[in-house]
């Protein structure tokens, strides 16, 4: 490390930042940005956002005191530079692998990490009830920072925090990383000079004495003083983009550049002695020192390590993949379906869509919540939208799924990318809860297929069910698919078995339908157990004459999905064999009621069980057979 990263390796905390000359600080972002190019080299991890921020990161800590003032960070993978000057610098190494460190914002993580981040526009918010503890405590010293990226601004909460933070006039700054220009950028010498000015300990106390001044004058005060404040917002309205903001009852100031360690400090030095809320708006560069990175973020938003790399080729395409040619042949079919995605268009495998189709491509930002009722609304005038949405981020839009869509009985397909254990990004982005979550919600048809031939004949089922269809697949390779193929029709609530057998009965949804298989294959040869498999595709509705068929056998059930236990796949079996007033036995495999933490897939799969070879324990046991190997 003190070879390599000789200012870097001195330092062991914010204490030791503090002590580098200012002018030392470029050299140390660097040091910073070519440590973070090598870690995530080999492990994998967001890539072009942290660089962007580095500059940034240090200049906020070399000014303000963390923890006691409290940096609150919106999307936690920003955060790469400030893990590492914030006491993990050695740890960071271990960074998104297992029991390694986070590739987030995690509160038992460090003291430093104020508030958790994996889901988009929650630091406003969180910042403002922080600001408010604070005051409520008596604590005057403590300053609330919160760094919000300019896609975190397009998510509704982001405002709902603004609007709040406004009101309540709280002693709180909001940093505005605007990484891609998406609000007016007014850069030059004379916006710079005039933020300088307005966040000027001097300035500032002579425009509170005129505004005071005015309350003396006999006459036309009031007049008085809307002259001054509209002066003042029209020529900020010209200049700046900030008008917004001060409307809101902010104070503005920018935009400065992330990169230039004279205006960062002189202005964030300036905004800790104002009381009422700021807003600093600040220009960075995503990939910031990295060349590939800077000519292309969007490319190297993250890389998957050396660590991850694939050692052979998949013999089908991911998910995402098969998704993206299925949205294509479904809009080539009818004209009707149109698809909505928040932010997502590459992750989710729109690529394609988008450039055939941009008429009918709706990206609506980090809105979950929107994005749901504007699908809504399209649906109302007969169009079919097709939601991609990750699985983690659909969970934010559980009112919108009921209130606009199901209560009023209006056809949406929603395809839930990201089902199951993503690996490294860990419990913030795990999609472990929607099959729990949403076959809550009447009305609504959830499934999730075995392959990607089948996520063709569910994504095309699903315009003919004419109602909510959740459809939800993994992060993971789609076993089979053919690019030529065409769609059949599935039945509601019908499932498929795949093999019969006489003593015990695996119901499998989705992902673990291949190691239902596998599981079965040993346990004829090894166990001299004869198992059914059951490709349970569809969560809600069951397929009732199905496992009223297992009832009437007698044959024990063994359920296993890739989701949360507590009120899933296999709670739902079990109510209706209840109902029936049926002593048949039921086991479940899946994940239990606890969050997973972070490390590859196959690692979390292992950990937490769904695994063939665990499914043949199981099974060893329900069909009433000896085991030599406890139950884990």
């Amino acid at each position: 490390m003190k070879d390599k990263y000789p200012l870097l390796a001195t330092i062991n905390g914010p204490a030791e930042l503090k002590q580098i000359p200012q002018k030392d600080l470029p050299k140390l972002a660097g040091e910073i940005g070519a440590y973070i190019k090598s870690v995530v080299q080999e492990n994998g991890g967001h890539y072009s956002s942290p660089l962007g921020v580095v500059d940034l990161s240090v200049a906020l800590l070399y000014v303000f005191d963390s923890p006691q003032d409290k940096l609150i960070w919106d999307v936690g993978h920003q955060a790469y530079a400030h893990k590492i000057l914030t006491g993990r610098r050695d740890e960071f190494r271990t960074v998104r692998t297992k029991d390694g460190v986070s590739g987030y914002l995690k509160r038992d993580e460090s003291e430093h990490d104020i508030f958790g981040a994996g889901h988009a526009s929650t630091a406003i918010s969180a910042g403002v009830g922080i600001a408010e503890a604070l005051r409520l405590a008596g604590d005057s010293d403590s300053h609330v920072v919160s760094i919000v990226g300019d896609g975190a601004m397009t998510g509704g909460l982001a405002y709902e925090g603004l609007n709040n933070l406004g009101h309540k006039k709280l002693k709180m700054t909001v940093v505005l990383n605007d990484n891609r220009m998406s609000i007016s950028p007014s850069v030059g010498s004379l916006s710079t000079y005039l933020t300088h000015v307005a966040t000027n300990p001097l300035y500032n106390r002579v425009r509170d004495d005129i505004w005071k001044a005015t309350g003396l004058l006999p006459l036309g005060t009031d007049a008085v003083r809307k002259f001054l404040k509209r002066l003042e917002e029209g020529l900020k309205g010209f200049l700046t983009p900030g008008l917004l903001f001060e409307e809101l009852g902010m104070r503005y100031f920018g935009p400065i550049s992330g990169h230039d360690y004279d205006s960062m400090i002189k202005v964030f030095r300036n905004v800790r002695e104002l009381s009422n809320p700021t807003l600093i708006h600040v220009l960075t560069k995503k990939g910031r020192g990295v060349r590939e990175a800077e000519n292309d973020s969007l490319q190297y938003y993250s890389m998957p390590g050396r660590k991850a790399a694939p050692n052979k080729k998949p013999v089908a395409p991911d998910y995402s993949n098969v998704f993206g040619k299925v949205a294509v042949e479904m809009a080539e079919a009818d004209e009707r379906v149109c698809c909505v995605t928040a932010a997502m268009e590459v992750g989710t495998g729109l690529t394609e869509y988008a450039s055939r189709f941009p008429d009918r491509l709706f990206d609506v930002g980090l809105a979950e919540e929107h994005a749901v009722t504007f699908a809504a609304g399209l649906a109302t005038e007969g169009m079919v939208p097709v939601l991609a949405i990750y699985s983690t981020f659909l969970q934010r839009a559980f009112d919108q799924i009921m209130h606009d869509l199901a209560l009023q009985d209006l056809p949406a397909i929603f395809c839930l990318d990201r089902g199951g254990l993503v690996g490294p990004d860990g419990p913030t982005h795990h999609g472990v809860f929607d099959m729990a979550i949403m076959r809550t919600i009447p009305g609504v048809v959830v499934c999730a297929p075995k392959d990607g031939n089948e996520l063709r004949d569910l994504m095309f089922s699903a315009i003919e069910y004419k109602q909510p269809v959740l459809i939800r697949y993994p992060k993971d390779s789609s076993v089979a698919f053919d690019p030529k193929g065409t769609h059949n029709f599935v039945p509601k609530g019908r499932w498929q078995v795949l093999k019969d057998g006489s003593d015990v009965t695996i119901l499998a949804v989705g992902s673990m339908v291949q190691p239902a298989l596998a599981a079965a294959a040993e346990l004829g040869t090894e166990h001299d157990i004869d198992a059914t498999v059951v490709n349970a595709r569809f969560i809600k509705p069951l397929d009732e004459t199905l496992l009223k068929g297992f009832i009437d056998r007698n044959q024990p059930v063994l359920t296993v999905e890739e989701g949360l236990l507590a009120g899933g796949f296999g709670s739902a079996v079990r109510e209706f064999i209840g109902s029936s007033n049926a002593l048949l036995p039921v086991e479940s495999i899946g994940i239990d009621d606890e969050f997973t933490e972070h490390g590859t897939r196959q690692e979390l799969l292992e950990m937490v069980g769904l695994t063939s070879a665990n499914i043949v324990k199981k099974a060893v046991v329900l069909a009433g057979l000896a085991v030599a190997d406890p139950l884990p």
